[in-house]
């Protein structure tokens, strides 16, 4: 699909909450391409991802009304506020900061306001990136890990990975939980009671007058982190988890290829022309083998990223963090000027 098909489909009837949603009719500042289509990764069974920004309204500002984002699942359209927008990219998140730095012909919509944030997108980009983006490409490359694992190495080893899994479901329940005292959960391996198990994971918990409801909410977190990895093998279709596994490796790469271009060339490079090609034979399959293992060579591949990206995070131009001063007078015109229509 052509980006003038995509531009005429969201012109569509498919797309009319765009138009008719409180939150983003009158209110839209830019809408751009988001996912494969964005990164010049798509193939024919590719879906079209739209991402965008929309300006909050008054009440959202100095009411009691709040708006962060609007989501159609159907469309695979995700609009963000602005104000819960430039918290996102101040961090460097990597699905939203990847937004400034798309292709000029694949902004589906543009006002002044989006296009100063795009011009202006440099604004946001600090050493932050090293945390966000290698933060993301760890959990790809455990993914990776994981679903290999569940396969092909020993039960000791399986629980490994699962534990590393339940540490990172644990440190995210921790994150939106700020009231989980600090090492109040400790998870380890140790010798298991069971007949079927060699080795698995116990947990020492220490909590003292906690929610029983956000203790509910941990106890569901980690046993749904468990239950999705232990899931049967009988219900899995080989074929398409080898897709989803390359997938995988593609973003994993295209993360590290992101993050490099931000520290060492201060630029968001999201459509990976020069990387096209290398990215697509990953997706399609190069480095796995007929069983379902990389080769030495993609994870040679991943070493020499993390060299890379430890001597970028030492020698990069950009500052530690992103300049709060500037960009708080930037949210406040904007702002002012929502106020004042």
């Amino acid at each position: 699909m052509t980006i003038e098909e995509i531009k005429d489909m969201v012109r569509g009837p498919e797309y009319d909450f765009l138009r008719t949603n409180d939150h983003l009719k009158d209110r839209l500042v830019f809408l751009t391409l988001g996912g494969s289509y964005a990164y010049g990764t798509n193939v024919e069974t590719s879906d079209v991802d739209v991402r965008g920004c929309a300006l909050n309204s008054p009440s959202d500002i100095i009411g009691l009304t709040n708006f962060d984002q609007a989501v159609d699942n159907r469309t695979d359209t995700t609009v963000y506020s602005f104000n819960r927008l430039i918290p996102l990219l101040m961090s460097c998140n990597p699905n939203t900061i990847e937004m400034l730095g798309c292709k000029p012909e694949h902004y589906i919509f543009q006002t002044e306001i989006g296009s100063e944030m795009i011009k202006n997108r440099k604004l946001f980009l600090s050493q932050v990136a090293v945390k966000s983006f290698g933060g993301y490409a760890t959990q790809q490359l455990r993914r990776l890990e994981n679903a290999i694992a569940r396969d092909r190495v020993s039960q000791p080893r399986r629980e490994e990975h699962l534990l590393h899994s339940t540490e990172n479901s644990l440190a995210d329940f921790a994150s939106k939980h700020l009231n989980l005292p600090a090492e109040a959960v400790t998870l380890f391996i140790d010798e298991s009671p069971r007949d079927d198990l060699d080795v698995e994971i116990f947990a020492n918990i220490h909590l003292d007058r906690y929610p029983a409801r956000e203790f509910n909410s941990l106890l569901n977190e980690l046993k749904n982190t468990i239950d999705n990895y232990t899931q049967t093998l009988s219900h899995r279709n080989h074929k398409k988890d080898f897709e989803h596994l390359n997938k995988h490796a593609m973003h994993l790469i295209r993360l590290y290829l992101m993050c490099l271009d931000i520290l060492e060339k201060e630029e968001i490079v999201t459509y990976r022309e020069n990387d096209r090609e290398m990215l697509l034979e990953i997706r399609r399959g190069k480095y796995m083998n007929e069983d379902g293992t990389y080769q030495q060579e993609f994870f040679d591949m991943v070493a020499d990223y993390e060299k890379r990206l430890a001597y970028a995070r030492e020698n990069t131009g950009l500052p530690k963090s992103p300049d709060f001063k500037r960009i708080q007078e930037f949210v406040m015109d904007v702002n002012r000027s929502v106020l004042s229509l």
